[in-house]
C-alpha cells in the first residue's frame, strides 16, 4: 500500500495544481477571494492552498513589471511579493510535515541515503512547472499571435511537459524509497534573514 500511494502521488499533486490554476484563470484577478475545496486535515488542502499562492505570485510578476507601473503601487506589490514568498515557503514546511508523519514509523535501512531536496521542494517544482505549462499552452492558442511565435512556444511546451514527466517520475521514485527505508527526510527551516526584525540590519535600525 505504501509502495502504491507514494508512487501515484505526483499524478494526485498535479492533478490538484491543474484545478488550482483553472479555478484562479475564471476570475483572473490576483485580488480575488480564495476558498479551498478540500478538508483542513487532507493533503490534497495543502497542496491546493501552495499552487493557489504560487499561481497568485506569479501574476504578481507580471504586473510589477509593468513599465508604467506606479512606485506607490510597485512598492506594495513587492512587499505582497515578500509575503508571498513567506507563505510559499511555510506551505512547503507543512507539506514536508506531512511526509515525515507518514513516513515515521518506516525502519531505515542502514545503507539509507539522503536526497539533496525534501519531497515538498520537488513538490514545490511541479507546482511552477504547471504553471509554466499553462501558460505556454495559452501563448501557443493565442490568436493575436504569429504563427513564428507559436511555433516557438509549442518547442518550448515540448521541453515543458518532458520535465513534467521526469520531475513527477523523480517525485515517486524519491517517496518509493523513503517508504521502502532506503532513503530517509532530513528537513531544515528556511532560515530567511531579510523578514527578521533582528537579523535585517535595515529592519534592526528601524527599532
Amino acid at each position: 500500500m505504501l509502495y502504491k500511494i507514494a508512487f501515484m502521488f505526483s499524478e494526485l499533486a498535479y492533478t490538484i495544481f491543474e484545478k488550482s490554476i483553472e479555478k484562479y484563470h475564471i476570475v483572473d484577478d490576483v485580488y480575488q477571494p480564495f476558498e479551498n475545496p478540500y478538508p483542513k486535515d487532507k493533503i490534497e488542502h495543502l497542496l491546493y492552498r501552495k499552487n493557489w499562492i504560487d499561481t497568485v505570485q506569479w501574476h504578481y510578476e507580471d504586473i510589477i513589471r509593468d513599465p508604467k507601473i506606479d512606485p506607490v503601487a510597485a512598492l506594495d506589490l513587492k512587499r505582497k511579493i515578500d509575503a508571498s514568498n513567506q507563505d510559499r515557503t511555510d506551505m512547503v514546511e507543512y507539506i514536508d510535515s506531512y511526509f515525515l508523519d507518514k513516513y515515521s514509523n518506516v525502519e531505515v535501512k542502514s545503507t539509507a541515503t539522503i536526497n539533496s531536496e525534501s519531497p515538498a521542494w520537488a513538490i514545490d517544482r511541479l507546482s511552477i512547472l504547471a504553471l509554466k505549462i499553462y501558460h505556454m499552452q495559452e501563448e501557443v492558442n493565442r490568436e493575436d499571435a504569429s504563427d513564428v511565435h507559436k511555433a516557438k512556444c509549442d518547442e518550448k511546451l515540448k521541453v515543458l511537459l518532458e520535465q513534467r514527466k521526469d520531475l513527477s517520475t523523480a517525485i515517486d521514485q524519491l517517496l518509493e524509497a523513503i517508504a521502502s527505508g532506503d532513503k530517509y527526510m532530513k528537513v531544515y527551516k528556511q532560515m530567511k534573514m531579510y523578514n527578521d526584525d533582528e537579523l535585517n540590519p535595515v529592519l534592526r535600525n528601524q527599532k
